[in-house]
């Protein structure tokens, strides 16, 4: 089912926001290696500056972050950008944060540390949805 949905086309620019520097870079590493336009933000603030001056379909972005947390940051995108998909990594996340974050309509909410073969499997599952919508 995967091969039906390239990946690709779908999310060709992908932003990475974590304000841990080595997830953010390995994550980033990663995706850019798989094919991807990867930028990358060390906090919401700064997420945002690339959201507002670029085009992105898909954020990867930690919950728990300085200056901008990611729930603050959920919402300002929700608000300004509701087309763009977020995946939410956390390694404290609770269910008080999943809440909120399902409830701002992330497409996924994991948690640390994830295997990069379960965040593809994630990625595809997203890009079927966005493919239903627009059939």
């Amino acid at each position: 089912m995967q091969s039906k949905v390239n990946l690709y086309n779908t999310f060709k620019n992908i932003l990475v926001v974590d304000d841990e520097e080595n997830a953010r870079t390995g994550m980033s590493r990663l995706l850019a290696a798989e094919g991807f336009d990867v930028q990358s933000a060390g906090d919401g603030y700064e997420a945002l500056e690339y959201l507002r001056s670029g085009s992105f379909r898909l954020v990867i972005s930690d919950l728990n972050m300085p200056n901008l947390d990611g729930i603050d940051f959920l919402q300002i995108v929700r608000r300004e950008f509701p087309e763009i998909n977020i995946i939410i990594l956390t390694a404290a996340g609770g269910t008080g944060s999943y809440l909120q974050a399902m409830n701002l309509g992330v497409a996924e909410y994991l948690c640390k540390p994830i295997k990069f073969d379960a965040l593809k499997s994630v990625m595809y599952s997203i890009a079927r949805r966005e493919a239903q919508k627009s059939d």
